[in-house]
């Protein structure tokens, strides 16, 4: 474990607090983000990490540098497979994009409380049981098949426990009201669809820590490196969805990179496992070759994919990204005319608004 001085922990915790203050009071009003200011707010974020990089170089050395702009850049990765998620979630609650934004905030800081809890239990886990190394690679290798398979795509956000578990604690009305959460109908405190997605994103945000929680831990097992390069990477991670949430389906090789870096990772577990547990003669891989080997799998997916552009989509297909603003069905609703043989959705599932508003009332 690295011997940190308090003050750099205090200066971490500053840094994020006041990076959620700043951006919480940026984005007080429903405006749609356009290209430029997410651009400009992704600059912010990424030069924000890196400056902490080269504060954790100076003070703590170029090892804990390197893994630090290593877990960093390995979670900045992931979480661009999170954003398809994030449009289907949007997509599916026909959520207006001046709303968006408010959600995601309310999901980046689920995402820094979430992160923290089960980076502690894992590296409390893993310094006490090198062992279970080898789960951690076995759930990482589970989610490159998943990746390939292309099953994360069949998410139903109407169907998440979160949102389940909502309804049956309090009512929730069918159409949105500005970017408020709870309104009040004949007396009572009714929750509005804008509060189902935050639940949906926070139940994302759970799933999305068993893939990143055992990959960070591969490159580090010391508390402050891994937390602080995730809370740095999902800092960005709202500017980044709506930077690429137009050009998501262009990236379309992405995936299988992401899927490539799951499987690397899950290798170097192992090996740092056997390592620790059978033998020490067994090699591990040092972060700086994980390093090189992320930016070379990232470089080599983005050229392939703008090389080698995906084939149209049948007509009437909506890409992630795009769904935000047609009434699309909600997925598994029938298409055509309606059926008077059709059976009611399911109690517990969500059904999204019909006809949500554009702007506040």
């Amino acid at each position: 474990m690295l011997d940190v001085p308090f003050w750099l922990w205090a200066v971490f915790a500053v840094t994020v607090l006041l990076s959620l203050a700043v951006d919480l009071l940026s984005h007080r009003e429903a405006h749609v983000i356009r290209f430029k200011e997410a651009a400009a707010w992704s600059g912010v974020w990424i030069g924000l990490a890196l400056a902490f990089g080269a504060l954790v170089f100076v003070v703590l050395g170029s090892t804990a540098g390197v893994e630090y702009t290593t877990a960093w850049l390995l979670e900045k990765s992931l979480s661009v497979d999170n954003l398809f998620v994030f449009a289907l979630i949007f997509a599916y609650f026909k959520v207006p994009r001046a709303y968006q934004h408010r959600v995601l905030f309310y999901g980046v800081f689920g995402a820094l409380v979430f992160r923290g809890v089960f980076l502690a239990l894992g590296v409390a886990v893993v310094n006490r049981f090198t062992a279970v190394l080898f789960a951690f690679a076995a759930v990482l290798f589970y989610s490159t098949y998943k990746i390939l398979k292309g099953e994360d795509e069949s998410f139903d956000p109407g169907k998440s426990f979160a949102v389940r578990l909502l309804r049956k604690v309090v009512p929730v009305r069918d159409e949105y009201v500005g970017m408020k959460f709870f309104v009040k109908e004949a007396g009572k405190r009714v929750a509005t669809p804008l509060l189902a997605v935050v639940a949906a994103i926070e139940a994302a945000d759970l799933v999305f820590a068993v893939d990143s929680v055992p990959a960070v831990l591969a490159v580090s097992d010391d508390s402050f490196i891994v937390y602080t390069s995730n809370a740095f990477a999902i800092l960005g991670l709202r500017a980044l969805y709506f930077l690429l949430a137009g050009l998501l389906d262009r990236f379309h090789y992405l995936s299988k990179g992401l899927a490539l870096i799951l499987a690397f990772i899950g290798v170097k577990l192992i090996l740092q496992a056997s390592h620790k547990t059978i033998n020490s003669g067994i090699p591990e891989i040092p972060s700086l070759v994980s390093l090189a080997v992320i930016v070379l799998v990232l470089a080599v997916s983005v050229i392939l994919s703008l090389r080698r552009p995906a084939e149209p989509q049948p007509a009437g297909a909506t890409t992630p990204g795009q769904g935000e603003e047609k009434a699309a069905p909600a997925p598994g609703a029938p298409h055509g005319p309606p059926d008077a043989d059709a059976q009611p959705p399911e109690e517990d599932e969500f059904r999204p608004p019909e006809n949500p508003p554009t702007g506040d009332r």
